[in-house]
């Protein structure tokens, strides 16, 4: 009976698919595997051929690789491996290379043969590469074929670089990059300008025949691709779906990258459901925007034609479950984000008291805060409340070179207007102009130049919020050690980034806490900074009293927003609101027009805001509620509840 109800469940999913609770446990999973066979090769006298991925998702399979073979005596001896894939051109010691990915992530840290590696050559001519990939895939087939092929996954629904047009028989050979996949790798390189256009890749007749397949992948940023891949119809504009043609393959994620698949996403077409308050909530904003219907005029037979007959059974009729959403949605909407005074707060998302708040805002980059919630920023200080800034990094890495130099050019006319002595500051400024000129992608900046770029995004962070009303002493710029490393790879977490965070929540002791909540990339400075703030809160409650009246919102915005059904707080802006958020924004010169890391979304700042939280006031319409111009939203943390990053 089991087996039965994991069918019926997985009935959308053409492929086997298995889901850790995070990337950790199943990147243990997965190396497990690999050392299995190793040791059943081994046993046999025989070599493992492995085909290997690069990029960030195996990383932690590698780790307990290497740990594997330093603790517990796994060899490599008998391993033979096969990389996917190279950008072209790539010189092998460049930082980019995957040559050197795997060197630094796996190879040289076991005791692999160097000969046994095979990494595809990005130093080639051009006219040698198509002799080469046939070499390659001759290589493969002389050790036997691959045993084990790992992949990953890009957003266009690459597997190595076999982007969308790429044929189901397709052998090794060099591969044009699609936008998106450069886009992404953008950040590896100092910008998409700097990426390769060209790659050289296994192709996907050569993944098939491996005897086995383990595509990996990890976080929501990889969610919708995910559900193509698995449950869309087999399209070469998605070359992932061709492997539910393959009897071979398993699909490992974790828990964020598998949300939204059928079974998790909308598990009531599929199973019985234990129909909590969220769900039914979810559920019942998903039949809304199905039948393009307002809640309030659903009907039982809608639920009924929808997989929904469970709910209206259990809770009906209709009426009452729309009724109880349509009321849940209402009372998230307040023009009161700091609570307000003197009123019944039992159906609002805030306190009433007390009326004047100590209000902080944590905004990991210097422009976070006005982008993902300036006009529930500046409404908190036009309602009066004590509101507090602090920006967590210097985001130094985000500004453009030519800056630097226009800044410095500013400071030495101005010394020289007011006939301060200016060769000491020349001196710098040639400094920095001979580093830039010979500057390689990616290269770490000079600690002057650092600094400049600091400075410009500390003094536009000080515009904006002194735009949103905050006097000068309510702002508190944090440079979080872990940040400060010139490079797009950030330190780990210390000590001292959490004592940092500690010390300013202990100095404002706030009643209400905003920060970012944008968890897409596991490894971006969102979810870095919000775990700061978390393991310092988790600290202070087990010996401060005020901690336990403190209540955490978290925003989004800047990158994407939250899901209707997970908005607990709704601040909606008029007309005005949004022009005024809109120059706060724009105080952020240094990220107007091209921002040095525009992410996947090519439109300005303002622009992605702008049209985010209109978007978010045009659900809340569609849905019955009232016709705002736009709405900020946010989530509340609960300590006392289980809540996982």
């Amino acid at each position: 009976m089991a087996r039965l109800n994991l069918l019926e469940e997985t009935r959308f999913e053409k492929l086997p698919v298995s889901v850790y609770a995070d990337e950790h446990i199943a990147s243990k999973a997965v190396a497990a595997r690999i050392a299995s066979l190793i040791k059943r090769k081994q046993a046999a006298g025989e070599q493992a051929v492995l085909g290997l991925a690069t990029g960030a998702t195996p990383i932690e399979v590698y780790a307990e690789l290497i740990r594997l073979h330093k603790e517990e005596g796994l060899s490599f001896q008998n391993v033979i491996t096969f990389n996917l894939d190279e950008y072209y051109p790539m010189q092998p010691d460049a930082v980019q290379s995957y040559v050197r990915f795997m060197d630094e992530n796996l190879f040289n840290h076991i005791d692999i043969k160097r000969e046994n590696i095979h990494v595809p050559d990005g130093t080639l001519k051009k006219e040698a590469i198509a002799d080469y990939c046939l070499a390659y895939e001759q290589q493969i087939t002389e050790v036997g074929g691959l045993d084990l092929q790992v992949l990953g996954i890009g957003r266009t629904g690459h597997i190595g670089f076999n982007e969308p047009g790429s044929a189901p028989n397709s052998g090794t050979r060099l591969v044009t990059l699609d936008d998106l996949t450069r886009r992404d790798a953008s950040r590896d390189f100092g910008g998409k300008e700097n990426v390769p256009t060209k790659a050289i890749t296994m192709g996907i007749g050569t993944i098939f025949k491996a005897r086995e397949i383990i595509l990996m992948a990890w976080s929501k940023k990889k969610a919708p691709i995910i559900k193509k891949a698995v449950e869309g119809e087999i399209s070469g504009n998605v070359p992932a779906t061709y492997l539910q043609l393959s009897d071979n393959v398993e699909f490992i994620l974790d828990t964020e990258a598998a949300s939204e698949l059928t079974r998790f996403d909308i598990p009531w077409l599929v199973k019985d459901c234990i129909w909590d308050e969220q769900l039914i909530k979810k559920a019942v904003i998903w039949l809304s925007s199905e039948v393009d219907k307002p809640i309030l005029k659903l009907t039982d037979e809608d639920y009924n034609n929808h997989g929904m007959a469970q709910l209206v059974t259990e809770k009906g009729p209709a009426y009452n479950i729309n009724i109880q959403v349509f009321n849940k949605l209402q009372h998230s909407i307040t023009g009161w984000p700091g609570g307000k005074p003197n009123s019944d707060d039992s159906q609002r998302p805030e306190r009433a008291e007390p009326a004047k708040k100590r209000s902080l805002i944590f905004s990991p980059h210097p422009d976070d805060d006005v982008i993902s919630m300036g006009g529930t920023f500046i409404r908190l200080v036009d309602q009066g409340h004590d509101v507090h800034v602090a920006y967590q990094t210097s985001g130094n890495t985000a500004v453009w070179d030519t800056d630097v130099l226009r800044y410095m050019e500013f400071a030495i006319d101005f010394d020289k207007s007011i006939g301060k002595d200016t060769k000491e500051l020349t001196a710098i400024y040639e400094k920095m102009r001979v580093f830039l000129e010979k500057k390689q992608p990616n290269e770490i900046d000079l600690p002057e130049i650092r600094n400049v770029k600091a400075f410009i995004r500390k003094s536009e962070a000080i515009a904006g919020a002194r735009y949103a009303g905050l006097q000068d002493e309510n702002i508190h710029f944090m440079a979080l050690p872990f940040y400060e490393t010139g490079k797009t790879v950030k330190n780990p977490v210390t000590e001292k980034d959490v004592q940092l965070t500690m010390e300013l929540l202990q100095q404002i002791k706030p009643h209400q806490i905003f920060a970012a909540g944008d968890f897409a990339d596991p490894h971006g400075t969102h979810i870095v900074c919000f775990r700061i703030i978390i393991e310092a809160l988790t600290r202070l409650r087990k010996t401060e009293e005020w901690t336990k009246d403190c209540w955490l919102w978290m925003y989004r915005g800047a990158w994407l927003e939250f899901e209707t059904h997970e908005i607990e707080m709704a601040v909606p802006l008029s007309p005005q609101e949004v022009q005024r958020k809109r120059n706060a924004i724009f105080q952020h010169q240094s990220q107007k027009d091209r921002p040095v890391f525009p992410g996947d979304d090519e439109r300005e700042f303002w622009v992605r805001a702008q049209e985010r939280n209109h978007e978010t006031a045009v659900n809340y319409h569609n849905l019955g509620m009232a016709n705002y111009e736009a709405m900020e939203a946010f989530v509340r943390w609960k300590f006392d509840e289980k809540n996982t990053l």
